[in-house]
């Protein structure tokens, strides 16, 4: 199952995708569902998600839409949480000086730092060295505490791809990475949702690309992890109860900006997709504050 956040007449509508290649969507704000029509709001509903999934099916062709024309919105509006990992590979950890880590780097992201599939992410007024980074990003489907690996999996809602953009400088000023992570609509997030059951378990085995302008910048795949799906749920919920809707950004391979001679920064009228295999791309501009 495949969904997505898009605005229409000034409110924040759902799109479900009846397949991986599909050109047109069901909107699902035409059925008339007693069934919300935000994301958010279906996921928190025991099977919210199956039962929307099940009712687009069985949608008219005059609830179908273009693709085309999809002004797109933040995946998940305001999630509680915005749960990122850094060091996750071995590869980017080396690059950037770190030897392998005993235990995964963790700081937040707050939820004006998002940015929409398509729309641009920007780069502020007070540095130009705005970096790309390639991230798979899983969404709760219910409250977590505690988990373990024999239930982990089973409170993930779904998958999605992650930009997170970072304002290097700015995180280097500190040994805590959270100034450079925030900035405002740096950190691109989307398209789709994409539930697991359409993907490998615990989306394990899935190529993670970086193209900057047509150029692969960063090629791996999430085999690569140093903390999978599973191990980073119970790391992280045995610190706190995770809430349907949040997000958890599981760390960027190598190939970074920054780590390349001379340094690549993103620049304005740059094109930056994050490609995960088996879930989409992500598609951003760069633009200036």
């Amino acid at each position: 199952m495949r969904f997505f956040s898009f605005e229409q007449k000034g409110h924040s509508s759902v799109g479900v995708l009846l397949s991986a290649d599909a050109k047109e969507f069901v909107d699902f704000a035409s059925l008339g569902s007693k069934l919300p029509n935000d994301l958010l709001e279906l996921i928190k509903i025991p099977d919210g998600l199956a039962q929307a999934y099940d009712q687009a099916k069985r949608a008219p062709t005059s609830s179908y839409k273009s693709l085309s024309k999809v002004k797109y919105k933040t995946l998940i509006e305001n999630p509680s949480k915005v749960v990122c990992m850094g060091l996750n590979y071995a590869d980017h950890a080396k690059e950037g000086g770190n030897a392998r880590p005993e235990f995964p780097s963790f700081f937040l992201r707050g939820n004006a730092s998002l940015a929409t599939h398509q729309a641009p992410l920007i780069r502020p007024r007070a540095s130009d060295k705005l970096d790309y980074e390639a991230e798979l990003a899983l969404v709760i489907g219910k409250r977590a505490r505690h988990l373990t690996p024999q239930n982990a999996l089973a409170h993930v809602a779904g998958y999605a791809c992650f930009n997170d953009g970072s304002i290097r400088d700015f995180q280097r000023k500190s040994s805590q990475w959270t100034l450079g992570k925030n900035f405002d609509q740096t950190g691109g997030f989307g398209p789709c949702l994409v539930t697991p059951e359409e993907l490998p378990e615990a989306a394990n085995g899935l190529r993670i690309q970086t193209r900057l302008n047509g150029k692969t910048m960063q090629d791996a795949n999430t085999n690569d992890f140093l903390w999978g799906v599973v191990e980073s749920l119970c790391i992280i919920t045995e610190c706190m109860t995770m809430e349907p809707g949040d997000v958890i950004i599981t760390g960027t391979p190598a190939g970074v900006g920054y780590a390349r001679t001379p340094p690549v920064w993103m620049k304005p009228g740059d094109v930056c997709e994050i490609d995960i295999e088996g879930i989409g791309v992500l598609s951003n501009t760069i633009a200036d504050e």
